[in-house]
């Protein structure tokens, strides 16, 4: 696990876009994991103006999102599909129909989960992974008590969870409390995950992921497994870590052995 601290978000969504170029540049059609929430947006900002600079094109990636609200039309203001649309999708050149979020609505959302599953393996797995963290540790909508093998899936979301996504709702509306979501197993399969996280309200969550112990208690734990996974937090977000110096020490020298053979620790 690569931990990289840096000062402000800016900083941390100028590394993830850097990471994101690189594979794009590297791998025009590439398969990316996408996520939703907050921490991307300025991500995803960077990536549309690299797109609209000619710098990178989407046209030939295909892309899969991390979850799905359950029952909720993929038309609603609220939907990731359509936070994914306002957000990212319209402004870059990417194929609509090579951008996939799990179909919350389906008749059969057993069966979803199954083909979810079926097409990441057919477009040869997820090179790319990106990922937020919640305040409970968990990563897409895997909560804590996740399995950690576990697959595309239906998932309750946690009482905490629920009061955390409350204010995108209004009081008339139903909020929803399940959702299909890509399982810890499917996260760990993906070639290279980046995890950002930015604030201090998300500081005890990252030093349990970091260095807390393997546990489905902290789902985010589980990327300590992962052969390749970039930890990118601001210094709000690394104040609870107890060896922070270390981190970018070794980053410091990360960046030295990228700079003299190309490649890092």
């Amino acid at each position: 696990m690569q931990i990289v601290i840096v000062k402000n978000p800016e900083e941390v969504a100028s590394y993830g876009a850097s990471i994101f170029i690189n594979q794009i540049q590297s791998k025009p059609d590439s398969v990316l994991g996408l996520a939703t929430g907050s921490t991307p947006l300025l991500l995803y900002k960077k990536l549309i103006a690299a797109c609209q600079a000619g710098t990178i094109s989407f046209n030939a990636v295909a892309s899969f999102n991390l979850d799905e609200y359950l029952d909720l039309p993929e038309e609603h203001p609220q939907s990731y599909r359509q936070f994914m649309e306002h957000e990212f999708f319209k402004h870059i050149d990417i194929n609509r129909s090579a951008t996939r979020v799990p179909n919350g609505c389906s008749e059969d959302p057993w069966q979803a989960c199954a083909e979810y599953e079926a097409a990441i393996a057919n477009k040869g797995g997820i090179d790319l992974q990106l990922l937020g963290i919640g305040r409970n540790g968990h990563i897409g909508f895997n909560e804590p008590s996740s399995g950690l093998r576990s697959r595309t899936r239906i998932k309750t979301l946690s009482e905490a969870t629920i009061r955390d996504n409350a204010r995108f709702f209004t009081a008339e509306e139903q909020q929803p409390t399940l959702s299909i979501t890509m399982g810890i197993g499917t996260i760990l399969d993906s070639k290279k995950v980046v995890l950002m996280a930015t604030g201090k309200h998300k500081a005890e969550a990252i030093q349990q992921a970091i260095e807390g112990p393997l546990t489905a208690a902290c789902p985010a734990s589980a990327l300590q497994m992962h052969r390749d996974s970039v930890v990118i937090i601001d210094d709000a977000a690394a104040s609870h870590l107890d060896y922070a110096d270390y981190y970018r020490h070794v980053e410091q020298q990360n960046q030295k052995l990228l700079m003299k053979y190309g490649k890092s620790i």
